[in-house]
């Protein structure tokens, strides 16, 4: 009897915390299944915008194997557009930028080049993409936005081809003593063996280096 006494003052104790307590345990438990079914379908969604930019970036590097320069454009344009946040924007942006470079369409291809360079993860692709866009921009004659470019930090790995990049801008601007110099920054930064050396030093010796 006095277990049953017991028993019921603890499932009295029960209604009453519940009664206190039971619609914040239930809000709570709402959130949570929520926030559970919002993750699961992030997921998805992520997944699903990871897979169909994959296929248009497929096709997109078919049509540039293709010559298909509107058909590049295009795609590329629905993913930069449509799926800017999955891993394939940046190399779609990249793909833009040279197709365009290539057909003389300058603007177009800065504005992609633009587009990998503030979106790209790695910094290695984003000194390429700076790199690709400061040659843009002395194609078009801006040689101060160029040159900005050119004097941002970057990896070592390209000290010689912006050193070399930055002499060309500063010949263009009538700066030769900088240009010289840039130029022989960029044959110590090169290896002895570097494709790039002999047009290098004909530079140079242009100069009278």
């Amino acid at each position: 009897m006095a277990l049953d006494l017991e028993e019921q003052e603890k499932l009295e104790e029960l209604k009453a915390w519940w009664k206190q307590n039971g619609k914040w345990v239930i809000s709570a438990l709402v959130v949570f299944l929520l926030a559970v079914a919002g993750w699961r379908g992030w997921q998805t969604w992520t997944q699903r915008q990871a897979v169909e930019a994959s296929q248009l970036f497929d096709r997109a590097v078919q049509a540039a194997m293709l010559n298909d320069t509107k058909a590049v454009k295009d795609i590329t344009g629905q993913i930069m557009e449509n799926y800017p946040r999955t891993a394939y924007a940046t190399p779609a942006a990249w793909l833009a930028g040279r197709v365009n470079f290539e057909a003389g369409d300058l603007k177009s291809a800065q504005a992609q080049y633009r587009y990998a360079l503030e979106r790209a993860r790695d910094a290695s692709v984003r000194d390429l993409a700076r790199l690709r866009l400061a040659a843009i921009l002395l194609d078009s004659k801006d040689y101060a936005g160029a040159l900005a470019l050119l004097n941002e930090t970057h990896g070592p790995a390209y000290k010689a081809l912006y050193a070399n990049l930055k002499g060309d801008v500063l010949i263009e601007q009538g700066k030769l003593q900088e240009a010289r110099a840039a130029y022989q920054e960029a044959l110590k930064a090169m290896d002895a063996n570097s494709a790039l050396k002999p047009l290098v030093e004909i530079k140079l010796d242009a100069l009278g280096g």
